[in-house]
C-alpha cells in the first residue's frame, strides 16, 4: 500500500480545526453570532447616528450633500449613517464586534477591501457621491479617535442587543467561566464529531 506521510502543517491545521469545533460547541457561541446580525437588520442608521454624535460631538457630521429628489441639503444623511449602512447592509458585517468595525475603517483608509463607488450609500440619492469626503474625514482621524469611534459603535450595538434580548429590562445572566479542566478524550469521542 502507498501510504502518504502527513506533513506537520496539515496535522497542525487538523488539530486547530478540531479544537475550534470542540471549543465552539462547549461554549455554545453560535447564539452570540446570530444575535448581532438579526438585531442589525432592524437597526435604523439615523437613530444610531444621533447616539454616536452625542457620544462623539467632535466627529464631523458631513451632512452637506444635496438630495437628488428634493434638491435640498440632506441633513439626516451623515457620515455615521453612511458608515453604518456600508458596514451593516453593504458589507454584511456584524455590528457588535471591534474587529468588524476596524475592517470597515480599514476599507475607508484603503488598507483592506476596495469600496465600490456605485454601491456606496448616498450614491443613488445624493447629487455628489460622498465617498471621497467620507474617506477624507476617516483619514484625518488619528488612531485614538478611530478607536473611540469603534468603541462607541460596538458599545451601542451591544447595549441595544442586550436590552432587546433581556426580559423586562433585567441584566442578562453572565455565562460562568469553566472551572474545571476538560476531560481527556475517550475512545469513541471522535465518532460524535461526524
Amino acid at each position: 500500500m502507498n501510504r502518504q506521510k502527513k506533513s506537520p502543517l496539515s496535522l497542525f491545521i487538523l488539530a486547530c480545526t478540531t479544537g475550534l469545533i470542540v471549543l465552539g460547541t462547549s461554549l455554545n457561541i453560535s447564539n452570540s453570532f446570530l444575535a448581532a446580525p438579526s438585531f442589525a437588520q432592524s437597526a435604523r442608521p439615523q437613530e444610531f447616528g444621533m447616539q454616536v454624535y452625542q457620544r462623539l460631538p467632535n466627529l464631523p457630521l458631513e451632512n452637506k450633500y444635496v438630495s437628488k429628489d428634493t434638491k435640498k441639503v440632506a441633513a439626516d444623511n451623515t457620515l455615521v449613517t453612511r458608515l453604518l449602512q456600508y458596514h451593516l447592509y453593504l458589507k454584511g458585517r456584524a455590528p457588535g464586534y471591534r474587529l468588524d468595525w476596524k475592517l470597515t475603517l480599514a476599507d475607508y483608509l484603503g488598507a483592506n477591501e476596495l469600496i465600490d463607488e456605485v454601491a456606496y450609500p448616498g450614491y443613488a440619492t445624493l447629487l455628489t457621491n460622498p465617498l471621497e469626503g467620507d474617506r477624507a474625514v476617516i483619514t484625518r482621524l488619528n488612531r485614538k479617535q478611530r478607536n473611540e469611534l469603534v468603541q462607541v459603535m460596538v458599545s451601542l450595538f451591544n447595549q441595544n442587543t442586550r436590552a432587546a434580548t433581556s426580559p423586562s429590562g433585567r441584566a442578562n445572566p453572565q455565562i460562568p467561566a469553566p472551572t474545571s479542566t476538560p476531560l481527556p478524550p475517550r475512545p469513541g469521542d471522535a465518532q460524535r464529531l461526524k
